[in-house]
C-alpha cells in the first residue's frame, strides 16, 4: 500500500481534524433523525387524508443518499476532495431550500431526495480523506474516534428538531440543515487544506465503474454479502420510518418521543464497541449470524405481544426494547458486512466500495418503503416485515459456509 501523502500545508491540530470528519460523517444521520419528530406535523400539514406519507420523508432521503454514494466517491477522486464537498453542500443546501418553501408533500419529497444526493459527498468523501492522510493503525485509531463522536449525533438529532419545531414549525428543521452546511463547509474550506494533490487524481471515466459493478455482481461472497447488508438495512430503515409514528398514534406519547429516542440511541451505541471488541475473536459472519438470531428473537417477542394483547405499559416497553434490538443489530452487522462484501474486491476497492453502498441503500429502501406503508396505527406490520428480513438475511447468510469468509 502506498504510504500517504501530507497535504501541501499543515493539516488542523488532531482534536480539530477528527471533529470536522465526524461532522461531515454525521451529516446523514442528523439530516434523517432531526426529522424524525416531524413527521406527524408535516403529514397534518401536507397528506392529512394519508398521514403514512409522511414517512416517505425518511426514505426519499436515503434514495437521493444511495444514489449520491454511487458518483460522490469517484468524482473525488478525479477533482479532489474539496470541491465534491463544496458541490454537494451546494445540493444538500438547494434541497433545504426547496424544502423550507414546499407547499405540497410531493415537492417535499423531492427536496428530501436532492438533499439525500447532497449529503452523500459528507459522507463518502469524509471517509476518503481520512484514507488519504492515514494508514494501518493511525487510520483505524481516527476512525475509532470519528465514530465515538459520530454516535452522538443519533441520541441528539431528534431533540433538536423537536425544538426547533416547537420555536418556530416543522420548516425551521430545514434552515438549521442549511446553517449546518454552510458552517460546515466554511469550517473545511478555512481550516482543511485539499488532501488530494492533483498528481494523485485519476481521471473520472464511467468504464472502471461499469467494471467494478460486474466485479460486485459476479463475486458469490460479495454478492451475497451485499445482499444480506441490504436486508439488514431493511430492519433499520423500515423502523425509523414507523417509530415516531408508532410513539404518536400508538402510544400517545409523541411529545416523549425525543427524550426516549435520546435513551435508545445512547444504549445502541454500545454495539458497535462491543462489536470491536469481539470481532477479532469471533469472526465477521459469526458476528452478523449472532446479532441477526438475536433480533429473530426479539421481533418473535414483540409479535406475540401484540397477539395476546398486552396492556400499554407493558406493550410500550416491549416496543422499546425491539426498536433499541433494531438499533444494536445494526452496531453489530452493517460495519461487518460492509467489509464482508470488500474482502474479495482487491484493485477495484474504491469503486466497488462506492457500487456496494449505493446497492445495499437502494435496495433497502425499495424494500422498507411499502412495509412502512403498511403501518395501521400499531408497529405489528413492521414487526412482521423486519421478521421476514431477518430471517431471509439469515439464509442467506448460511450459504456464506464453507467459503473463505467463514473464517474472517
Amino acid at each position: 500500500m502506498t504510504a500517504p501523502q501530507p497535504p501541501a500545508r499543515p493539516l488542523p491540530p488532531r482534536a480539530e481534524f477528527i471533529a470536522l470528519m465526524a461532522m461531515m460523517a454525521a451529516s446523514v444521520a442528523f439530516s434523517i433523525d432531526a426529522m424524525l419528530p416531524a413527521l406527524s406535523v408535516i403529514a397534518a400539514d401536507l397528506s392529512p387524508a394519508d398521514p403514512n406519507r409522511a414517512q416517505l420523508i425518511v426514505t426519499a432521503f436515503l434514495a437521493g443518499l444511495g444514489l449520491g454514494t454511487l458518483i460522490a466517491g469517484p468524482l473525488s477522486d478525479s477533482y479532489g476532495r474539496r470541491p465534491v464537498i463544496l458541490a454537494g453542500a451546494a445540493i444538500y443546501m438547494g434541497g433545504a431550500a426547496l424544502a423550507i418553501t414546499a407547499q405540497s408533500l410531493d415537492t417535499l419529497l423531492a427536496a428530501r431526495a436532492v438533499q439525500g444526493l447532497g449529503a452523500a459527498a459528507f459522507r463518502i468523501v469524509a471517509l476518503a480523506i481520512i484514507r488519504d492522510v492515514a494508514a494501518g493503525r493511525e487510520m483505524a485509531r481516527l476512525m475509532s474516534f470519528v465514530m465515538m463522536v459520530f454516535a452522538l449525533t443519533p441520541a441528539m438529532a431528534p431533540l433538536i428538531g423537536a425544538g426547533l419545531i416547537a420555536l418556530a414549525g416543522w420548516r425551521a428543521v430545514f434552515a438549521a440543515f442549511i446553517l449546518f452546511a454552510l458552517a460546515l463547509s466554511t469550517w473545511m474550506m478555512l481550516r482543511l487544506p485539499e488532501p488530494l494533490p492533483p498528481a494523485r487524481r485519476s481521471r473520472f471515466r464511467l468504464r472502471p465503474l461499469a467494471l467494478a459493478m460486474r466485479q460486485v455482481v459476479a463475486h458469490p461472497v460479495t454478492r451475497r454479502a451485499i445482499a444480506v447488508q441490504m436486508l439488514a438495512m431493511t430492519t433499520l430503515f423500515t423502523s425509523l420510518s414507523v417509530v415516531q409514528p408508532t410513539f404518536d398514534a400508538t402510544f400517545g406519547r409523541g411529545a416523549e418521543f425525543p427524550f426516549w429516542f435520546f435513551g435508545m440511541a445512547l444504549v445502541a451505541g454500545s454495539g458497535s464497541l462491543v462489536n470491536a471488541r469481539l470481532v477479532g475473536r469471533l469472526g465477521m459472519v459469526r458476528m452478523v449470524r449472532a446479532a441477526l438470531t438475536v433480533q429473530v428473537a426479539l421481533t418473535s417477542l414483540a409479535i406475540l405481544a401484540w397477539a395476546v394483547g398486552l396492556p400499554p405499559g407493558p406493550q410500550f416497553a416491549v416496543f422499546l426494547v425491539w426498536q433499541t434490538g433494531v438499533f444494536v443489530q445494526a452496531g453489530f452487522t452493517l460495519g461487518n458486512l460492509n467489509a464482508l462484501a470488500m474482502a474479495p474486491m482487491g484493485e477495484v476497492a474504491g469503486m466497488a466500495a462506492s457500487v456496494t453502498g449505493a446497492v445495499a441503500t437502494l435496495g433497502s429502501v425499495a424494500l422498507a418503503i411499502p412495509i412502512g406503508q403498511q403501518f395501521d396505527g400499531t408497529p405489528m406490520p413492521a414487526h412482521l416485515g423486519v421478521l421476514a428480513a431477518v430471517l431471509a438475511g439469515l439464509a442467506l447468510l448460511h450459504g456464506l459456509r464453507g467459503t473463505a469468509a467463514e473464517t474472517v
